[in-house]
């Protein structure tokens, strides 16, 4: 017995104790037709059928309803949905970081033949830098500045001579973070290893290794008669 009503009054004795206090009816109900049952905190326990017998005189008509209580979440697989959720915020910062590192240790090789109108040596990294960024490409053995950037205009009295109006880096390098540097008419004596290294207020945030070879026309003619011997 969940709830008994007779003679416009509730009857709790008759009710079982699992349900004591915690069903009620509307006041109202014979006035308003509504005898909805409402049941306060709901458990797992209390999922089942549920008829409603109602009697006048010699009439009686049933209805039945299905209740079903979904059991809660439980707090440890919040708990462990929160730290899943932690693992994967600090895997992808890892990962963001660990990207950046390869990017910085594998160098990427790049060949052009001597006589092309230009070569790019690539670097793209994150969009929209921010602050005083300097972007230096160096080259190594022999060290020379291959072209400076430094917080919008283009540095051309610390760039060596030898790359003198013959390099070019994108006008909207820091927002679109391409900081690739363009070399014109490359010759043979540009090949070799060249660094772009990013600065922030004099902080150092980014580094890229591209090598850089250049064939020589030498190059192409030892190759072809290679193969006519073969």
């Amino acid at each position: 017995m969940v709830h008994l009503y007779v003679n416009r009054s509730d009857h709790p004795k008759n009710v079982d104790d699992l349900y004591c206090g915690r069903a009620k009816m509307n006041k109202d109900l014979l006035r308003t037709g509504d005898l909805s049952l409402t049941l306060e905190y709901p458990t797992e326990r209390d999922s089942g059928g549920y008829i409603c017998t109602i009697y006048r005189d010699k009439d009686i008509l049933r209805q039945k309803v299905v209740l079903q209580v979904k059991e809660p979440f439980p707090s440890w697989a919040t708990a462990l949905q929160v730290l899943l959720v932690l693992l994967l915020v600090v895997s992808a910062g890892l990962l963001f970081q660990f990207r950046h590192y390869l990017v910085s240790v594998i160098p990427v090789k790049v060949e052009v033949e001597e006589g092309a109108e230009s070569v790019q040596l690539p670097f793209k990294t994150t969009k929209n830098l921010s602050g005083e960024i300097q972007v230096i490409w160096e080259r190594y053995e022999p060290f020379q500045k291959a072209h400076v950037f430094t917080n919008g205009p283009n540095q051309y009295e610390e760039q060596h001579e030898v790359y003198r109006d013959r390099t070019v880096m994108n006008k909207d390098l820091l927002e679109t973070g391409d900081l690739s540097v363009t070399l014109k008419q490359p010759t043979e004596r540009d090949s070799g290893e060249y660094k772009c290294l990013v600065w922030r207020k004099g902080t150092f945030i980014r580094k890229k290794t591209v090598k850089l070879k250049v064939k020589g026309p030498g190059s192409n003619r030892g190759h072809q008669d290679q193969k006519l011997l073969h």
